[in-house]
């Protein structure tokens, strides 16, 4: 696995009912990094919607919504839009025309007026496909069909269109991919797209690189290769999906190569709603489900030594005597804290 370019800062509190981690982004030349609290350049929620997926971006008022869910999704996603005070859409992006995708844009597009709509085909053979374009001309719209290489803004996020390289017979591997990047942190969504779609995209030359990656297809074995998830390197990995899913996802093949790279992985069936703050600088999780901690949380904070500024004692990242976030100082590794001039704590150090 390549040595990871984010240090880990890992705060488990309680943050408007949930979860949090905190993570920074260190500078291009390392030395001494200090931790920030997101101020809301960009926000990614990664909704439950079961056994299905939708994310929702928000970057300066604009919102981005990719993938609705079931057609039983409609209302959920609806309610949760609405909760947010969200009021229009810049862009609605519809990643394949498989109905967990698909199946709730309708109920968006039939309340919420839209700017801009994408998809892989304007045509597919399914009622909520069909749904999915009346309300797409009800809205005098047309489809977008985006090339790799296509790039629009979503308030202060560039967001790039990678995906997919050519045309494919299997509808998973038709998935828009798409990057989302905002200062130094980037956000890989890579909708159903399977083993062959990646491999093309890899042999493409496209910079995969991302912190955050959404899994594709739910955690199925078919994608997230070993390839594939050594060019992305995420920090942080998230899988939508459904408990107890009769196709059981995630399933074993592609938990252990996650493991194995070392991310921090979110799922939305244990965790519910998964939130993701970005400041460019770093990134701020929340979660739901309060009584359930992500994968690997605990490995990342043994990983890390934390500073206190005032003091000048440095700690493991899973020490009980951590400083406030305000005094912290994030040091990749031991020799680097002592290099800085502090002294390792007696308690959790020796």
């Amino acid at each position: 696995m390549k040595k990871k370019w984010i240090a880990l800062l890992l705060t488990l509190s309680f943050l408007l009912g949930g979860c949090t981690i905190v993570v920074p982004v260190p500078e291009t030349v390392p030395t001494v990094r200090e931790t920030r609290s997101a101020d809301g350049e960009l926000t990614v929620w990664y909704v439950d919607v079961g056994q299905a997926d939708c994310a929702l971006l928000c970057s300066r008022g604009e919102y981005m919504l990719i993938d609705g869910g079931n057609v039983e999704d409609g209302s959920l996603v609806v309610s949760f839009l609405d909760s947010l005070g969200v009021e229009k859409l810049k862009a609605v992006v519809c990643s394949h025309a498989h109905e967990d995708h698909v199946g709730g844009l309708a109920a968006v597009l039939a309340v919420f007026p839209v700017e801009a709509v994408y998809a892989p085909t304007r045509t597919y053979s399914s009622r909520c496909f069909d749904d999915f374009m009346y309300y797409v001309n009800q809205q005098d719209l047309t489809v977008n069909i985006p090339d790799p290489g296509d790039s629009f803004s979503l308030g202060n996020t560039d967001i790039t269109v990678l995906g997919p390289i050519k045309s494919y017979p299997d509808t998973n591997n038709t998935s828009i991919v798409l990057r989302a990047d905002c200062g130094r942190v980037g956000f890989l969504f890579t909708g159903d797209m399977e083993r062959d779609a990646e491999t093309d995209l890899l042999d493409s030359g496209a910079d995969l690189s991302a912190q955050v990656l959404k899994v594709g297809h739910h955690g199925s074995s078919t994608s997230t290769g070993y390839r594939f998830l050594y060019e992305v390197d995420p920090t942080y990995t998230v899988i939508s999906v459904g408990k107890d899913n009769s196709y059981g996802h995630p399933h074993e093949e592609t938990m252990s190569r996650l493991q194995n790279q070392g991310s921090v992985i979110f799922r939305t069936d244990s965790l519910g709603t998964v939130r993701a703050d970005c400041d460019g600088e770093t990134v701020e999780f929340t979660w739901e489900n309060q009584s359930r901690n992500p994968q690997g949380a605990e490995r990342a904070m043994e990983e890390i030594y934390i500073g206190n500024r005032n003091s000048r004692i440095f700690h493991a990242g899973d020490c009980s005597y951590l400083p406030g976030e305000k005094n912290q100082v994030l040091f990749d590794t031991y020799e680097e804290a002592i290099d800085a001039g502090y002294t390792p704590h007696a308690g959790c150090l020796g």
